[in-house]
């Protein structure tokens, strides 16, 4: 009889995958990006570069420096980066992370224990939502409008809490193309939100994965440049929308005795030194170029994607129009459970995210669903969405 290991696990672990395959024709599922836009050839050379001159590091955990990853990598995260977010400050402000997925799940490790109340977004990255459940962690969703979260939501909120005796951990945010609504939130009413966090104690977590990728109005400063030298506010970014997810390249800015705090959590013995150093070696020059380039494409493919929810779902279906990023917002009729026809459209090769998975309130979120329009090309937006809506109409969420 074999061995039943499996047995021996943890009860309370998450379910396990199906077996890999192949994604399907439509597939607006993901944070992938526009292949052709992936700069190869520029990433190639800076490799084959940068190994000539340092590969012998190689030999030594964190190339022989710090752990808080390569520093001329960190250096143009703070002066790079950081310039284009409002912020200024020192390399030993930025911890390199293996994506911004591991910039959360440390944060969450130094922050939250069972039991705790984080606030989030009531449309949000239904990875946080996730991690936070299996913490154990209480979340409630603050109101958002067509930019961002509503002040006077947030302080009725945060008033609440605190006649009860709950202050909130932090408040997590995406202000600069917030996934999965695409807004972005004007600097006047960060400052308004900031001076309401401050009023009650609350720290901000800035998740800004995407905000390298905003066209549709003018970039603003980042609650931690705002924050000035107060130290309220913890900044996550990423290399993994603007250069290659695969590089699973990211970075926590936060003021130095929060970064060592959070170093002591990092156990993973260095996040893989190649890609920092071609991400080094390549980004001074040729990063500003490169995004620019990215974004033609993305915008191109956005506006495929919302003409075509228009042109097939009609008035039926709101489409939030994304200022920048990879993402569509959609919403359904009340009493609609985008959930409902997921295997559906699976069976005609359509994948969608389910709104309720990105949501603080699952039956706020049951009627939404989000698109990825990154990696597919126009002509497959287009069919991919005119295919979704057939399959609504014989499902009966659309009338015929």
């Amino acid at each position: 009889m074999a061995f039943d290991m499996l047995a021996n696990f943890r009860d309370d672990l998450p379910a396990a995958p199906g077996a890999w395959a192949e994604p399907p024709d439509f597939a607006f599922v993901g944070g992938h990006n526009d292949p052709e836009s992936i700069p190869f050839t520029g990433l190639a050379e800076a490799a084959v570069t940068v190994l000539r001159r340092e590969g012998r590091n190689l030999a030594t955990y964190n190339l022989g420096g710090s752990p808080q990853g390569y520093l001329p990598l960190r250096e143009f995260v703070m002066s790079g980066l950081g310039a284009r977010a409002g912020m200024t400050g020192s390399p030993d402000q930025v911890l390199i992370v293996s994506g911004s997925l591991q910039a959360l799940d440390l944060v969450n490790q130094a922050m939250l224990s069972s039991g705790d109340t984080v606030l989030i977004e009531m449309a949000t990255y239904g990875g946080m939502v996730s991690r936070l459940e299996r913490l154990g962690v209480k979340y409630v969703g603050i109101e958002l409008d067509d930019h961002g979260i509503v002040p006077a939501a947030l302080r009725a909120t945060l008033a609440d809490l605190a006649a009860t005796g709950v202050t909130p951990k932090y408040l997590y945010t995406i202000p600069t193309v917030q996934n999965p609504t695409g807004s972005v939130l004007p600097t006047e009413r960060r400052r308004e939100i900031l001076d309401i966090a401050r009023e009650f104690g609350v720290p901000i977590f800035d998740d800004e994965c995407y905000a390298d990728l905003t066209w549709g109005c003018e970039r603003p400063p980042s609650f931690r440049a705002l924050d000035g030298d107060r130290g309220q506010v913890i900044y996550c970014g990423s290399f993994s929308k603007s250069i290659a997810p695969a590089l699973r390249v990211g970075y926590i800015i936060a003021d130095e005795p929060v970064i060592q705090q959070l170093l002591a959590l990092k156990t993973d013995a260095g996040t893989g030194a190649l890609e920092q150093l071609t991400l080094a070696e390549y980004a001074p020059t040729h990063f500003d170029d490169h995004v620019e380039q990215l974004m033609v494409a993305l915008q191109t493919k956005c506006d495929a994607m919302v003409s075509a929810v228009k042109e097939h779902f009609g008035d039926a279906v709101h489409v939030t129009e994304p200022l920048g990023g990879i993402y569509c917002w959609l919403t359904f009729p009340e009493g609609t459970d985008t959930a409902s026809f997921a295997a559906a459209a699976a069976a005609e090769g359509i994948e969608f995210n389910p709104g309720a998975g990105w949501s603080a309130d699952p039956e706020w979120g049951k009627r939404r669903l989000r698109l990825c329009f990154g990696q597919a090309a126009p002509d497959t937006i287009r069919a991919g969405v005119a295919k979704l809506a057939e399959v609504c109409r014989n499902n009966g969420v659309l009338s015929s």
